[in-house]
């Protein structure tokens, strides 16, 4: 069915409803909140699954043509589909319009394109016109393992950093991601640890609504790319590793607007890593002139990346590895794997213990004992190792 066609059959009075296709339940995005939009826990009862419902925020509806706000939600689905192969970038499972006004929508009438983001994008005037917002239904991703929620502390003078084993697997990820984003004419450009998920094996990367299509080549392109790199390098890779604000503060949500966004790191050309001395010289020095804009294609960062990972035990082609380097990484790994089971361990006994205490009916001893587990359990993962 064409996008008029759809638009058409929009306006029918056996239209879907919003509470037919979705219910609608709590915001997920109070730890980051987005400059344009606001993101809900949603269940698809079409396809019985659980999605990340973002939609445009209502203060942004208006004017004589869609801000561009509004026009982000058509170009961010173009670039998810354009990255739908890669394993790093979140899913785009369902996009459209809804009728609803407020902040979080209930009721009204829904139009889904499915991942159809050309019809999507064409039927954008017209939805406008009616004052319906645009949606796009994303594959859910679990807080704690959103970066910026594990390592922002919770009081002055903590600080947490990524291990550099794990960064640089992290690292290598997002540079691939990069690589495959610039083949095609894509610049992430909006680099921060609210947009980076991390178990401790797999990135994912959320929010690509104030990325940028470039086309052909020239000093204007490739300078998008060379700022594609150093954004990294400042917002995320300084951050990962310091469990500092590249502005050399604690660890703070980031500006999202589209003007804000290219300009966030734009004076940052040299990183201060005197925090975190213990750090290897040959990553420090990597970061260091990715930030200066040193690096300029995504291919010499990732080379850049793997001379310092055989450093530490990792196996590249071509790259020498000491062989005590690679037994010694094995063990490291082992380690890291059980010191997160462990800490995942810690917050079960946590909450098994504060499901006890508001249990009904139960004595004043019992209850000081299980607050008193309660508060040790959380001092113990307030020194955690791994964010």
């Amino acid at each position: 069915m064409s996008a008029v066609k759809r638009a058409i059959s929009a306006a029918d009075p056996t239209m879907t409803t919003l509470d037919q296709r979705y219910r609608i339940a709590n915001y997920i995005d109070t730890f980051a909140l987005g400059h344009y939009a606001r993101v809900l826990d949603a269940t698809d009862r079409k396809a019985s699954t659980h999605v990340a419902f973002k939609v445009l925020r209502p203060e942004h509806l208006g004017g004589d043509q869609p801000r561009w706000e509004y026009q982000a939600f058509a170009h961010e689905a173009d670039l998810l589909t354009a990255l739908a192969d890669s394993p790093t970038v979140v899913r785009l499972l369902d996009c459209g319009y809804v009728e609803a006004g407020g902040e979080a929508p209930s009721g009204g009438g829904i139009e889904s394109f499915g991942t159809d983001a050309a019809a999507f994008r064409a039927a954008q005037a017209g939805f406008f016109k009616r004052g319906w917002r645009p949606y796009l239904a994303l594959e859910p991703l679990p807080r704690a393992h959103n970066l910026f929620y594990l390592m922002r502390p919770d009081r002055a003078g903590l600080r947490w950093r990524v291990p550099t084993e794990e960064g640089l697997a992290l690292a290598l990820q997002f540079a691939e991601t990069l690589k495959m984003a610039h083949r095609q004419g894509i610049v992430y450009l909006d680099h921060k640890l609210e947009h980076v998920y991390w178990d401790g094996v797999q990135l994912r990367i959320i929010d690509l609504n104030s990325s940028r299509r470039v086309e052909g080549k020239s000093r204007d392109t490739e300078g998008l790319f060379r700022q594609d790199i150093h954004s990294l390098c400042v917002g995320i890779l300084y951050s990962m590793f310091t469990g500092l604000s590249p502005q050399k503060t604690a660890l703070r949500p980031q500006p999202g607007s589209v003007t804000e966004v290219e300009a966030r790191y734009q004076a940052i050309t040299a990183l201060d890593f005197g925090v975190e001395p213990s750090l290897s010289p040959a990553l420090q020095d990597l970061i260091q002139r990715g930030a200066a804009r040193q690096i300029d294609t995504v291919d010499d960062f990732i080379d850049g990346l793997q001379k310092v990972a055989a450093l530490h035990g990792w196996d590249f082609p071509g790259q020498y590895t000491n062989p005590h380097n690679r037994d010694a990484r094995a063990h490291l790994r082992a380690g890291l794997t059980k010191l997160r089971k462990g800490q995942d361990a810690l917050r079960e006994a946590r909450d098994l213990f504060r499901e006890a205490a508001i249990q009904d009916g139960i004595t004043d001893d019992l209850d000081a004992e299980l607050r008193r587990l309660v508060k040790a359990v959380n001092e113990m993962l307030n020194t955690r190792v791994i964010p």
